[in-house]
């Protein structure tokens, strides 16, 4: 073959005998260093491909024709060439055998990559009538390879972009590997598809693919895992500040799994979500197939090189301070107590909670962990909840109180604080003489704390991914301690006393010559019976101490009002003397 170069090709859809298909047009310059003149007539002869394995006969691709050509000494001879497809060949596209790659995946991929690779000419055995018989008959049995040169294209794939983002969080039951003991991505998958200058042709793009590898600041972050094939639709359009067409594609993808390969990193973007003052800037890097449709019907083309970059908002500013997700603004309401021990208590409880970012997330499982003053004393789960952007309501939760196990004594002694403080309310019952006895009317000092309760995850939180739990361990959730909601009291406060906290002793009647008491506890849970085991209280007059109660047996508290008369609960009433 003597020297040539490619002028132009381009391909379009067309009709050749009142049959449709594509149109290859070539514009060919071959070298000719020879002194000679003469005419080559139009000439017809078939384009051929490698079949899976080497010594099978070639495929046939498309078939061609030259134009008539004049050839003159010692000038560049100018061949026009047309080849025509109707239908690809079934081989031609059917994956080789222990492949996942047919014979046109390889072809494409060598071209899309520029890399050189061979075609086959041979005469065709439908020859042109201008074409001499002897040379129909000589050609016939030729087959001459051709290297066709590559053509790499540039930033094929552009504008990568992720919307509707949607977290899912690992499925903690699920097989250590697995893609379901990962955190899983769900967005709308935007690209846009710079078409080459030789497609001229209508082309769809109705499936996608991919593998890809996500980084931040040039260090990888992991790898999303897109090799199930994505539904896809596509629209022409002119690519932005560029007078090329391109395809814009759109792809929803569900469930994609992230495989995180270095955790450092993954503590550096979430970071930089919460305390950056920028979006954060993740780079895609992938290979993407994608399956067309054109007039020849699907074929796929394989292994396109893309890059993109993902921009992924930072929490709002005015969601954190100081390291507290503070509009989040959870509330916690409907307690309920479901299980008892000596040491732990294991309640269940309806979150409300809003979400300031425009992110959802979907949680399997989540164990987080619930601290005071920085020691935990218990721990909250929540299993198979949704979160959507702005406010969530009634999400179900199960916390365990459990100081001694969590912190040993120092979680007891925090424990107990914090319920005297909580439960109490730090009030005081001034001693009121009425009839030889004496009426406890509980006041709330308005002085008093105000409890709240820290949240903070852990390597365990999601028991599949540590790190993921390691590194969402530097936010801290602080809420108000849940509001026990008593029942309406019987004989309010009148409204000078500007007393609007809850009472568990609503009215209190000590009988001195009798020492006993007569009680009103409102109960704050609903469903549950309140058990107490011990009383130790002191009566006191002017903040002088006249009685005091010292009493070990249990007696159960209802839920709702119930006043209790009894001769025996507080005979163990001593009057100070």
């Amino acid at each position: 073959m003597p020297q040539y170069r490619i002028g132009q090709l381009g391909f379009s859809e067309g009709e050749r005998d009142g049959v449709k298909g594509m149109i290859a047009n070539v514009s060919l310059a071959l070298e000719n260093d020879y002194p000679v003149h003469f005419e080559i007539p139009r000439f017809r002869f078939d384009i051929l491909v490698p079949g899976c394995l080497a010594g099978e006969d070639f495929l046939v691709l498309a078939e061609a024709t030259t134009a008539q050509t004049q050839v003159r000494p010692k000038t560049d001879v100018n061949v026009s060439v047309s080849g025509f497809v109707q239908e690809l060949p079934e081989a031609l596209i059917t994956a080789c055998p222990e492949t996942q790659t047919s014979p046109i995946d390889r072809l494409l991929g060598s071209y899309i990559e520029g890399k050189e690779t061979l075609i086959y000419v041979r005469g065709s055995s439908s020859p042109s009538p201008d074409t001499p018989e002897w040379i129909t008959d000589f050609m016939k049995d030729v087959v001459v390879p051709v290297p066709f040169p590559g053509h790499e294209f540039q930033d094929l794939i552009r504008n990568f972009t992720l919307a509707s983002v949607h977290f899912g969080l690992p499925d903690p039951f699920a097989s250590p590997g697995s893609s379901k003991s990962k955190p899983r991505i769900s967005a709308i998958v935007k690209a846009l598809i710079g078409l080459p200058d030789e497609i001229r042709f209508p082309i769809e793009v109705v499936q996608v693919r991919a593998t890809s590898d996500v980084y931040y600041k040039d260090n990888k972050l992991g790898e999303l895992d897109l090799h199930e094939w994505q539904s896809a639709n596509s629209t022409r359009t002119v690519l932005p500040d560029e007078e090329q067409e391109g395809l814009l594609v759109r792809s929803i993808v569900k469930d994609a799994p992230l495989d995180v390969t270095d955790d450092d990193v993954l503590a550096d973007v979430v970071q930089a979500l919460v305390f950056g003052s920028t979006p954060v800037i993740l780079g895609v890097q992938a290979k993407v197939d994608v399956e067309t449709q054109t007039i020849l019907g699907k074929f796929v083309v394989r292994d396109i090189p893309a890059k993109g970059k993902v921009f992924v908002k930072q929490l709002p500013s005015t969601a954190i301070a100081g390291g507290n997700m503070t509009k989040f603004s959870p509330q916690v309401g409907s307690l309920e107590i479901h299980d008892t021990s000596k040491t732990s208590l294991t309640i269940g409880a309806k979150v409300n909670v809003t979400n300031p970012t425009e992110y959802a997330a979907t949680v399997p499982f989540i164990d987080i962990n619930i601290l005071v003053n920085n020691t935990i004393l218990g721990h909250a789960t929540a299993q198979n909840v949704s979160i959507i952007p702005g406010p969530n309501h009634n999400l179900p939760i199960v916390a365990v109180w459990d100081p001694s196990t969590q912190s040993g004594e120092k979680g007891i002694l925090t424990g107990s604080e914090l319920l005297s403080q909580y439960i109490s309310g730090l009030a005081s019952l001034p001693l009121i003489p009425h009839h030889f006895e004496a009426k406890l009317t509980p006041t709330i000092n308005h002085t008093g704390y105000n409890t709240t309760l820290t949240l903070r995850t852990h390597a365990l939180s999601i028991p599949s991914q540590p790190h993921l739990g390691t590194a969402l361990s530097i936010f801290n959730l602080t809420i108000p301690t849940p509001k026990l909601h008593s029942p309406a009291d019987p004989n309010p406060p009148s409204d000078d006393e500007n007393d609007s906290a809850p009472h568990f002793i609503a009215d209190a009647v000590f009988h001195l010559f009798t020492s006993t008491a007569t009680l009103t506890l409102l109960s704050p849970l609903p469903h549950t019976s309140l058990y107490i085991t011990s009383v130790a209280a002191t009566a006191s007059y002017n903040s002088t101490p006249v009685g005091s109660i010292d009493y070990d047996l249990p007696f159960e508290v209802p839920p709702g009002i119930e006043m209790y008369v009894h001769e025996s609960i507080f005979s163990a009433i001593r009057r100070h003397r």
